[in-house]
């Protein structure tokens, strides 16, 4: 019978813990149900088959974290130019290939770090998240507490996704056919319809207000049932007798 984890604890060598810990990892099951996976996972993996040997997981990792760092001051600049929305699209594209390919890649060149790919990933999003939130706040087209509803949102979702990941072994990249990737098709869509309805239902809300309240909205509901769900399966899978 196998070791408790604790008892590596005990160890003076390194490559023993190290050993100890990548055994002790399990790695999720990826759950995946957005609109676009179909087709989104034939372009990844195509795009990773003729990717340049010289680039790696990382160089897309870093990629995609500063195409968002950079999408969050673009919507800050958009406050004194709106062409700036323009560049946020731009950035936006580069944030999906990036974050999408990374890990597309590992698994094609099967060079996957299970641990580190989790760890590095999602914190980078957490910092993504608070940059493109603060740039919105900063913009001029939704008001300061929607974008921080917003950031709480995605973060309490984070969250909720990790814990899901632990304990049940399951990670769910998309909440009711909706990921990252639609997501950002959002707001592309949004970026350009500003410049024509800044101002929606009879000129008295900003586009991005009405749609960042709805996704408030719907945000909500995803944190309440999956909560729920969740809790009522780990209650169940380990009911007392």
């Amino acid at each position: 019978m196998a070791a408790p984890l604790i008892d590596f604890c005990e160890q003076a060598d390194p490559a023993v813990l190290r050993q100890a810990r990548a055994t002790y990892f399990k790695n999720a099951r990826r759950v995946q149900g957005s609109f676009l996976v179909g087709a989104e996972k034939r372009a990844l993996v195509w795009m990773a088959e003729w990717m340049p040997a010289w680039i790696n997981s990382d160089h897309l990792t870093l990629l995609g974290f500063a195409a968002q760092i950079m999408a969050g001051v673009s919507y800050g600049m958009a406050a004194i130019d709106r062409r700036w929305l323009l560049a946020v699209i731009g950035f936006l594209a580069l944030n999906w290939l990036g974050d999408s390919l990374d890990g597309t890649l590992a698994r094609v060149r099967q060079q996957q770090r299970p641990r580190y790919g989790f760890y590095v990933d999602h914190i980078i999003d957490s910092f993504g998240a608070l940059a493109l939130m603060g740039g919105l706040a900063l913009s001029g087209y939704m008001h300061p507490y929607i974008a921080i509803g917003l950031l709480l949102g995605f973060l309490l979702l984070s969250i909720q996704s990790y814990l899901a990941t632990y304990t049940l072994g399951e990670f769910h990249l998309s909440f009711w056919s909706f990921g990252p990737t639609e997501l950002r098709l959002l707001l592309v869509v949004g970026n350009l319809a500003l410049f024509r309805w800044p101002l929606v239902l009879k000129q008295h809300y900003r586009l991005f207000d009405v749609g960042g309240a709805v996704g408030l909205v719907g945000m909500a509901l995803m944190l309440i049932y999956f909560t729920l769900g969740n809790t009522r399966r780990l209650y169940r899978e380990e009911r007392l007798r």
